[in-house]
């Protein structure tokens, strides 16, 4: 079995690595680090927690070590999708880094530009940066790109995803032709690799596991939801969500919550700090010292429930996660193996658990189709709720529709015979006089009183019974008369 001491590593960064626990390095190190620590391009596919953060720190750092670095020109560059995976690779450099006398930055969003243009005026070996913040410096004048020797695109999937290609195509034009590229993504879409094919010179190829696989320590499970009404399916799902929590009881100690926008975030961690849950959201919305709080709270174990939107889905190396919990199935299917990747990990056991909604049922078979497998369904935990509606006695409905037919006849002959009617009426050009009025009908009260608007009122309903027009006098045309006569003879 390979160990850390055959790997030709500086032996200031074994004594670090022993320090640091470790002794037998993963597939993906074992593979890249040999490669790396002589000169050559790397190209490195594995899926999420399988230390590809190790496979390049160690080799540059071994790199590095001889030499140094001047004002404003790093020596190497570390480029990341999201803040919280450079702030973890800047983590990893610490804890190796510290036997040797090498410089970093970090260059994220959220922190000042002063406090980042005073370290990278004093010269730095390693700039870690996400693509945004870098070329920020860069046009200000500030950075310079032409002395870097080593270049590491981590995470390169996740970049494709976040549309920091063409950023990144930049950066590899304002770096020299002669750098050694260190390249790394859980899959390979075809955009990723126009870009190797471009970039890169002669990769050394390590692929550990088939494209866009699961770990196999990870136990899945989809819990399939239906809502009772539209308006209430995500206090529904909250719900099951809650309930699917307590059922795991204390083989949950602590979980990542993933949701597909950042507005669900907050809605569920509101939802379950209101049920007494210890929950806390991350998203890219919030501010960069909340999310560093959050994070560290949840590393150390001060809050079991983190509720997080794809922004944290990579970047969190926590090793002992028991849980992962998908509320929304992902858009896109590589996006659940990043997510449940968050546990299980560096041989642990995990279990990941979707809920899936009726119309995230084609989301859930593109995931199945990626990962290869069909994955376990298991009972809703929350019953659905017995109706309310009162059930008719069985002999109601055809009263009903008796009368109701009924009704229909006695209301067919009536038309019947009035059209019956006018058709046998004889013409005559002696128009009928119109039928009597009530004396109350036939002058009608035009006070402003109360009597005489009650008169109308109800004078209006009688018309309307007795299909009368009231008001025409004596300029009513005869086939108006003739047809209302009619009426109310029929």
């Amino acid at each position: 079995m390979t160990k850390f001491t055959d790997l030709n590593l500086n032996p200031k960064v074994l004594k670090a690595i022993d320090e640091a626990g470790y002794e037998t390095p993963t597939p993906i190190q074992a593979g890249a680090i040999p490669a790396a620590l002589q000169g050559k391009d790397v190209l490195g596919i594995a899926q999420t927690g399988t230390g590809k953060t190790a496979s390049f720190t160690l080799p540059m750092i071994t790199l590095l070590a001889r030499g140094r670095a001047r004002a404003r020109m790093p020596r190497s560059l570390v480029l990341c999708p999201t803040r919280e995976l450079a702030a973890q690779v800047a983590e990893n450099f610490d804890t190796y880094t510290k036997h040797l006398k090498l410089t970093k930055a970090l260059l994220i969003g959220g922190v000042s530009f002063k406090e980042q243009d005073a370290l990278i005026d004093k010269g730095v070996d390693v700039l870690i940066a996400t693509p945004g913040r870098l070329l920020d410096h860069f046009e200000r004048g500030k950075l310079l790109l032409t002395g870097v020797q080593i270049m590491v695109v981590d995470e390169a999937d996740r970049m494709l995803d976040m549309g920091f290609i063409p950023d990144i195509e930049r950066i590899f034009s304002l770096t020299p032709f002669t750098r050694q590229t260190l390249f790394f993504s859980a899959t390979m879409a075809p955009e990723i690799e126009r870009i190797t094919n471009t970039f890169l010179s002669a990769p050394e190829r390590v692929e550990i596991a088939r494209q866009a696989t699961t770990s196999e320590n990870i136990e899945q499970a989809v819990v399939k939801f239906k809502a009772s009404r539209k308006d209430r399916e995500g206090s529904e799902k909250r719900k099951v969500l809650r309930a699917l929590i307590d059922q795991e009881g204390d083989s949950l100690t602590n979980g990542i919550i993933f949701c597909n926008r950042k507005m669900d975030v907050d809605i569920v961690a509101k939802s379950l700090k209101k049920y007494g849950f210890d929950a806390a959201p991350i998203h890219g919305d919030l501010d960069q010292s909340q999310r560093t709080k959050t994070l560290d709270d949840f590393r150390e174990g001060k809050l079991r429930l983190l509720i997080a939107s794809d922004v944290a889905a990579r970047g969190l190396d926590v090793p002992s996660v028991s849980h992962v919990f998908n509320f929304d199935v992902p858009g896109h299917a590589e996006d659940y193996v990043h997510r449940i990747g968050r546990t299980g990990r560096a041989g642990r056991q995990g279990k990941a658990i979707t809920l899936c909604s009726v119309r995230d049922e084609k989301a859930l078979d593109a995931v199945e189709a990626l990962v290869k497998k069909e994955i376990t369904r298991l009972e809703n935990p929350v019953k659905p709720a017995p109706s309310r509606s009162r059930a008719k006695p069985a002999e109601a409905a055809p009263q009903e529709n008796v009368a109701e037919e009924a009704q229909q006849q006695e209301r067919k002959p009536t038309r019947t015979r009035s059209r019956s009617t006018k058709q046998a009426q004889p013409k005559t050009d002696t128009p009928k006089q119109a039928p009597a009025k009530p004396a109350d009908e036939a002058k009608p009260n035009h006070g402003g009183g109360n009597n005489g608007g009650n008169n109308n009122r109800n004078r209006g309903r009688r018309d309307r019974d007795d299909r009368v027009v009231v008001g025409m006098g004596d300029h009513m045309p005869s086939f108006i008369a003739l047809s209302f006569a009619e009426r109310r003879a029929g």
